[in-house]
């Protein structure tokens, strides 16, 4: 429809020339005449041929060889016939124009030499004034001109098309390239979800196996441990995938402020974190809130999966322009979760976190800070166990 549209407006448009060209012609012919002695005088053909002409220009868009050929044969037997110059010349220019721009540059010019040969026969035949070869020149320079500023506006065309068509695979390629971004972005937060949350599920489900026999009342405790931290994972789970089916995330993403229901979390499975607070809290933002958080939940589920230790330490440190978290422990050294040189699980039969193989909980905390120009040490803590510290930086505060 939106085609069909086009080109009844472009036909419209045509029409419209064609009437005001024949409209002129009509008026401006005799006047033309009268400035030009010998020249025959207007009669009922001259206007004959002047509506020929002009109205044939009306189709120059469907059928522009066509539309030259017309044209063409109507302007030379016009000035054969020893009618004077006037305005017929605008038609057959508005032809050749045609041409020029509508087809590609070879058989324009073919169809262009054509009409010049054709249009060069009153210069030697004519019932009126016949200029011989000093006529050539001026009769040239009407297929000359319009042909060359038809091939002009022709080549600027589609040198625009091609600009237009590379900014649209750009567009196309930005929004692949953002999409597969997101994709990631998803990719990682579910594995931090599910992993944290199946390293809390696992550890609560042992205890709670071990304390079945004996002390059955205590196992209860497990139990429900197990329920909360499955359910809380479900709910932070279903947080992040809704996101992913309505496009944009309208919830609140996960966040320092909830260290403490994560801490709280962890000690239902045996793990007790203390948490420590370092200068003035303050809002920061969202990106950075989320990879701390993310950072700090992934070196807890190692050390709840690895460590063989029932406590952990978590500082996060409020600077001017940046935000730090540490995460420390005094359980089983570096040697016991990943070769710190790049990351490879050395721990066999261990899946999940640091212990990974390739690294991926690493991997997906390294890229995290990265991407937000922080940097992450990861290794032997200064007095024994193992320390996860990680620098983001934030605007200074107003």
């Amino acid at each position: 429809m939106r085609e069909n549209g086009w080109w009844g407006r472009n036909a419209l448009a045509d029409a419209v020339l064609a009437l005001v060209l024949l409209g002129f012609g009509q008026l401006a012919t005799g006047l033309a005449g009268q400035n030009q002695p010998g020249s025959r005088p207007v009669d009922g053909l001259c206007r004959v041929l002047l509506v020929v002409a002009t109205l044939a220009l009306a189709g120059r868009r469907y059928a522009p060889v066509a539309t030259l050929v017309v044209v063409t044969v109507a302007t030379s037997t016009y000035l054969v016939l020893g009618y004077p110059y006037g305005p017929i010349l605008l038609a057959f220019l508005v032809a050749v124009y045609t041409v020029a721009v509508r087809l590609p540059v070879r058989p324009a010019a073919f169809a262009a030499g054509g009409a010049f040969v054709v249009l060069l026969a009153h210069v030697f035949v004519s019932r009126g004034p016949a200029p011989g070869w000093t006529g050539v020149l001026p009769a040239s320079a009407w297929v000359v001109v319009p042909f060359a500023v038809g091939v002009v506006v022709r080549v600027s065309r589609e040198a625009a098309a091609r600009t237009r068509a590379e900014e649209a695979r750009e567009r196309a390629e930005q929004a692949r390239r953002q999409a597969d971004e997101e994709r990631l972005r998803i990719a990682q937060e579910v594995h931090d979800v599910v992993g944290h949350g199946l390293a809390a599920i696992s550890m609560q489900a042992e205890i709670a196996l071990h304390l079945l026999p004996k002390r059955p009342e205590q196992a209860e405790v497990a139990l429900t441990a197990i329920s909360r931290s499955s359910r809380e994972a479900l709910d932070e789970l279903r947080v992040t995938l809704g996101a992913v089916r309505r496009g944009a995330e309208r919830e609140p993403v996960p966040g320092l402020a909830r260290l403490p229901a994560l801490c709280d979390r962890l000690a239902g499975a045996g793990l007790v974190v203390d948490l420590r607070l370092v200068g003035d809290p303050r809002e920061v933002p969202a990106a950075v809130d989320l990879a701390a958080y993310r950072v700090v939940q992934e070196a807890l589920t190692n050390v709840l999966r690895h460590a063989g230790v029932a406590r952990a330490e978590v500082t996060v440190g409020y600077r001017a322009d940046e935000l730090t978290v540490e995460v420390t422990d005094r359980g089983v050294g570096a040697a016991g979760r990943f070769d710190t040189a790049d990351g490879l699980d050395v721990t066999a039969g261990r899946s999940g976190g640091y212990g990974q193989t390739g690294g991926h909980g690493l991997a997906g905390m390294r890229e995290r800070v990265t991407a937000l120009g922080g940097q992450l040490t990861v290794g032997p803590g200064p007095a024994g166990g193992f320390r996860v510290r990680a620098r983001l930086p934030v605007e200074p505060s107003p």
